[in-house]
């Protein structure tokens, strides 16, 4: 089970490292990761059929849980564009959700909207691809102009106007 979703993995990276358009990356998904899946599917079904394996043990309830979900779980083999996963939306639950247990700790009301500020602010650059130290303390070094455009210093596009304001070396 677990070479076969390696290898299911594995296709995917190819495409994404290819930069495979999504339409494209469906056909490649349904030649290469569709034959896996079926296979995977049909030892999950004869596990039960030939009682090898227990329903109600660990294992036959992952099983359950995948053969319930199958459909939702293959729609990446059926429309493009469809991740093969929610890994993104996971993490970003995550730290939600321990920001949470954090805000029990904040002393006023206040304080745990201050925190709640940072904690979207740091994984808005993280999803960018900025670090977020970096970013705030650009932004403290350029106040003047963040002021006057905010929408210029955004996670996203912020580096852009580093370059025009750095000053160019002395060689």
């Amino acid at each position: 089970m677990l070479e076969i979703l390696r290898a299911v993995y594995h296709n995917d990276a190819l495409a994404r490292r290819q930069n495979i358009p999504a339409d494209a990356r469906l056909r490649f998904h349904q030649q290469h990761s569709r034959p896996l899946l079926q296979n995977l599917h049909a030892w999950m079904e004869a596990q039960f059929a030939e009682r090898k394996i227990e329903p109600n043990s660990e294992l036959g309830k992952a099983i359950t849980y995948l053969l319930r979900h199958w459909k939702k779980l293959t729609l990446f083999l059926r429309h493009p564009g469809v991740p093969i996963d929610n890994n993104v939306v996971e993490r970003a639950l995550k730290k939600a959700i321990l920001n949470r247990k954090n805000a029990l700790f904040y002393k006023t009301l206040n304080g745990a909207k201050v925190g709640d500020l940072f904690m979207s602010l740091i994984h808005t650059c993280e999803l960018n691809g900025a670090n977020p130290f970096d970013y705030l303390t650009e932004l403290l070094r350029h106040a003047d102009e963040l002021k006057q455009k905010p929408s210029e210093w955004l996670p996203w596009n912020y580096r852009d106007n580093l370059a025009r304001f750095s000053t160019p070396t002395a060689a």
